[in-house]
């Protein structure tokens, strides 16, 4: 696949890179001051973060930097990093692979920052830790859950997250598995963007599925630069299957949706992954009677009662206003509070500390807004998914029956 191997390449040329001045450009400029021992009224903690702003992934890069933003306000307001005021700096890696392995260089050896923060979507953050990893310092992503990133013996890279991407659906499968045989689907379809998150996603699911004997009769993967969905689903609907589970980003998601409108197909029941939770932008792109009984997985629910959200939740609609909290935003948020654990638990940001920082996550829990995080010794973390789902226009949490937002679940796309 055609970004696997670019991907792959890029993390070989991040070794070279390192060398490197960045070429990104700065959002938020550089920030002064330096390292520093953590002692009261010492300089800004700088943090550096390079995000997809512009580009192919700008729309959850810009919320990642607003869940970023959140926590340094929070922080700040607060008795700051080791009683330090903290100072993010953000580049714009464009969505581009060979521009934010420059600029994680860059934050490393210019900007000379204390911490990294990771960046957005599986593509960007395989070079980006690698840039991390060679340097010795910690990488936490919000959003890079492809298991190819996990099995490469990096020790200082952790995803914030509940789990890989190939256990993202788990829930869900289980979920349609236990349905009474009439209700159960006797088919599936899964048409998936080429990405090294949305495939596995799908791959995850299908191997349950084709395990409790549901078949396959439509399996297709399409370029990032697809913009006509008519003959993907023309194609699904040919082979008229039960369910339908999609692997999209955004675009694409809208995309989908709105060629099989066109087409006429509405399958028994459809899953997309990423599009749906972008709540407002989804409903809007796709229309409202498109959206009920979509399922998707979901890290985030501002109706959590975990540390923090309320707070959390709060403090991004007075920064940014609206009525929707962006799942990434609150998963950036995450990351930093899963660097700050490990930070006020080490009692340093200084270089020769990092990979205490590391074995410190690797040993311990972090309560999130998105609930407690634990990791294996790989960084990929250990809880599961929450399962959201459209319904009357209104995102919801259904599964895990325990936190979900609400009582019912609908059964059939469309309603």
């Amino acid at each position: 696949m055609v970004r696997k191997r670019l991907a792959l390449c890029v993390v070989l040329g991040a070794l070279c890179a390192l060398v490197v001045a960045g070429c990104g450009s700065d959002d938020d400029g550089g920030s002064s001051g330096g390292g520093g021992n953590g002692e009261q009224g010492g300089p800004p903690i700088k943090i550096g973060a390079s995000l997809p702003l512009t580009g192919e992934f700008s729309e959850p890069g810009k919320a990642a930097q607003q869940g970023y933003k959140v926590w340094e306000s929070t922080i700040n307001e607060g008795d700051g990093l080791l009683g330090r005021k903290v100072k993010f700096t953000f580049r714009d890696d464009a969505s581009d692979q060979n521009t934010v392995v420059s600029d994680y260089t860059s934050l490393i050896s210019r900007d000379k920052v204390d911490l990294l923060a990771g960046t957005f979507s599986s593509l960007l953050n395989i070079p980006a830790s690698t840039v991390a990893e060679r340097n010795r310092m910690l990488y936490v992503e919000p959003a890079g859950g492809a298991p190819e990133i996990f099995d490469r013996g990096y020790k200082h890279l952790f995803f914030a997250q509940q789990a890989t991407a190939d256990k993202q659906g788990d829930v869900w499968a289980e979920w349609v598995l236990g349905l009474p045989e009439d209700k159960r689907p006797k088919t599936a379809a899964y048409p998936t963007l080429d990405d090294p998150f949305a495939v596995p996603v799908l791959e995850g699911i299908r191997e349950k599925f084709e395990a409790a004997g549901i078949e396959t009769v439509q399996k297709s993967t399409y370029p990032a630069d697809t913009s006509n969905f008519d003959s993907i689903a023309n194609a699904v609907k040919g082979k008229n299957p039960d369910v339908v589970v999609h692997g999209a980003t955004f675009a694409d998601g809208v995309g989908f949706v709105r060629a099989m409108k066109k087409v006429g197909f509405k399958p028994k029941m459809f899953f997309e992954t990423s599009a749906p939770s972008f709540g407002d932008q989804y409903i809007k792109g796709v229309g409202k009677e498109a959206t009920e009984g979509v399922f998707y997985a979901v890290s985030h629910t501002p109706e959590a009662e975990t540390p923090g959200n309320e707070e959390f939740v709060a403090k991004y609609k007075e920064m940014f206003g609206g009525t929707e909290v962006p799942e990434d935003a609150a998963d950036a948020f995450a990351t930093a509070q899963v660097i700050q654990a490990a930070v006020e638990a080490v009692k340093s940001v200084e270089r020769q500390d990092q990979t205490k920082l590391a074995d410190w996550l690797r040993d311990n829990q972090v309560d999130t807004i998105l609930g407690p995080l634990s990791w294996d010794d790989a960084g990929r973390p250990e809880g599961e998914f929450l399962i959201g789902q459209w319904q009357d226009g209104k995102p919801e949490v259904v599964l895990p029956k325990d936190v979900a937002t609400s009582e019912k679940i609908v059964e059939t796309y469309g309603g």
